[in-house]
C-alpha cells in the first residue's frame, strides 16, 4: 500500500488517487459510501444553520428542538464526518470508514431526538477510531505535521467524552475548536515544508499548540482558559502569515490565488478571535464568547473550507470540479457577514447579529450553487488526481 502522504507537494487531502479503479474493489473505495456519508454531512450542516438561525430568534417551523445542538452539529456532525471521510479516504483502509460512519450516525442520532449519552457516544466511537487511523499515519510517516492531526483527534475525543460525561458545550468547545483549528494548521504545516526552513518554526508551532491544548483544558469560558487560548490563537496567526506558503501563492492567478486569499483571510479571523478572546474575557462583554467562537468557526473555518473544497471533492467522490471568478462572490459576502456578527457583538447590536447570521447562510448556498454551476459540464468521474493548489 503506497504510504499516505508520499511526496513533499502531497498535502493530507490532495494525494489520493483519482486513477480509475479496478472492478471488484470493495464498496468503500466508490461513491456507494462516500456519498451517502457527504449527503449526511450536508444534511447536519443544513440542520446546524436552521438552529443558528433559531438561537438568533428566527422563527423556523420544527427547529426550536435543535437550538441547543447548533454546535454539535456542525462540529461534530459536518466537520466531524468531513475530517473522519478525509482521513479514511487517505488511509486507504476499510476499518478507517467506520470514523465517518460512527459519526454520521452520532448526527442521525441526534436530528431523531437521541439523549446526549447515546449520539454523544457515537461521536465518542468516531473520534477513537480517527486517533487508531492517525497512529497508523504517524508510524508511516513520523512527521510534526502527521502528529499535529493526532493530537487535533485527541482533542476532538476528549471534548466528545467530555460532552458524553455531562459537560456543559459551553465548557467543552475549546476542545472541539482544538480540533479544528489543529487540523488546518497540521496541513498548513505539512505545505509549508516547501518552502525553505526557517529557524524557530518548528519550536514556535509547537509553543502554539501547547498553549491551545492547555487554554481547552482550562476552558475559554473561565479567564485564564480565554486568556491562554487567545495568546494561542494570535501566536498561530503569526507562524502561518510568516511560514504558510499563502502569501506568496498570492502573486500567483486563477485558483491558487483565490485559495491563498482564503487562507489569509482565515488567518485574520483567528487573529481576530485571539484579541477578542484576550481583550473581552468572560464576563467583560455580553457578546464576547460568540465573537470568538464565530470568528474561528465562520472566518477561519469556513474560509478554509471555501479554499479546499475544489480539491477535497474530487478527492473524497472522484468528480472534477471547476474554479471559476464568480466564486469570489460567496467568499467576500462570508467574510462580510463574519465582520458583521463581530461589530455587532461588540456593539450588542441583537439584529445585526441576526442579520449576520443569514448573510452566512446565503453565503454557504451561493458557494455550493456557483460550484454546481461552473462544473456542470465537468461532472464525470476524474482519470487523473490534482496536484496540490495552495
Amino acid at each position: 500500500m503506497a504510504r499516505p502522504y508520499e511526496e513533499e507537494t502531497d498535502i493530507p487531502h490532495a494525494n489520493m488517487s483519482l486513477a480509475p479503479e479496478p472492478v471488484g474493489r470493495s464498496l468503500y473505495r466508490r461513491g456507494a459510501v462516500r456519498v451517502p456519508l457527504l449527503a449526511t454531512a450536508a444534511i447536519a450542516l443544513l440542520a446546524g444553520v436552521c438552529a443558528g438561525f433559531g438561537r438568533l430568534g428566527w422563527e423556523i417551523p420544527h427547529v426550536s428542538a435543535l437550538t441547543e445542538l447548533h454546535g454539535p452539529l456542525l462540529i461534530c456532525g459536518l466537520f466531524g464526518i468531513l475530517v473522519c471521510l478525509e482521513r479514511a479516504v487517505a488511509l486507504d483502509r476499510g476499518w478507517a470508514y467506520a470514523a465517518p460512519a460512527l459519526a454520521a450516525l452520532g448526527t442521525i442520532s441526534l436530528l431523531a431526538g437521541a439523549p446526549v449519552p447515546v449520539a454523544g457516544g457515537l461521536y465518542v466511537l468516531a473520534a477513537a477510531v480517527l486517533v487508531g487511523g492517525l497512529l497508523v499515519i504517524v508510524m508511516l510517516q513520523p512527521a510534526l505535521f502527521t502528529g499535529t492531526l493526532l493530537f487535533g483527534a485527541l482533542a476532538w475525543l476528549a471534548g466528545n467524552l467530555l460532552w458524553v460525561m455531562g459537560s456543559p458545550i459551553a465548557d467543552v468547545v475549546g476542545w472541539w475548536l482544538a480540533f479544528l483549528i489543529l487540523t488546518i494548521a497540521a496541513e498548513r504545516l505539512a505545505l509549508s515544508r516547501l518552502r525553505p526552513p526557517r529557524r524557530g518554526s518548528e519550536a514556535l508551532f509547537l509553543f502554539a499548540l501547547g498553549i491551545l491544548l492547555v487554554g481547552a483544558q482550562n476552558g475559554i469560558m473561565s479567564k485564564n482558559g480565554s486568556t491562554l487560548f487567545g495568546i494561542a490563537l494570535l501566536v498561530t496567526t503569526a507562524w502561518l502569515l510568516r511560514h504558510d506558503i499563502s502569501l506568496p501563492s498570492l502573486r500567483r492567478t486563477g485558483q491558487t490565488r483565490f485559495v491563498a486569499l482564503c487562507m489569509l483571510l482565515g488567518y485574520a479571523w483567528i487573529g481576530v478571535a485571539g484579541v477578542a478572546l484576550i481583550g473581552l474575557p468572560p464576563g467583560a462583554s455580553a457578546f464576547g464568547y460568540d465573537i470568538a467562537l464565530h470568528a474561528i468557526l465562520t472566518g477561519f473555518v469556513l474560509s478554509t473550507v471555501f479554499g479546499h473544497a475544489l480539491l477535497i471533492l474530487p478527492a473524497i467522490v472522484r468528480l472534477r470540479v471547476r474554479y471559476a471568478e464568480i466564486l469570489y462572490a460567496p467568499l467576500f459576502l462570508l467574510q462580510g457577514a463574519v465582520a458583521l456578527r463581530v461589530a455587532s457583538g461588540l456593539a450588542e447590536w441583537g439584529a445585526g447579529r441576526a442579520a449576520g447570521g443569514v448573510l452566512t447562510g446565503v453565503a454557504l448556498a451561493s458557494f455550493a450553487l456557483a460550484v454546481a454551476v461552473v462544473s456542470r459540464r465537468n461532472w464525470s468521474f476524474a482519470k487523473e488526481a490534482s496536484g496540490p493548489v495552495c
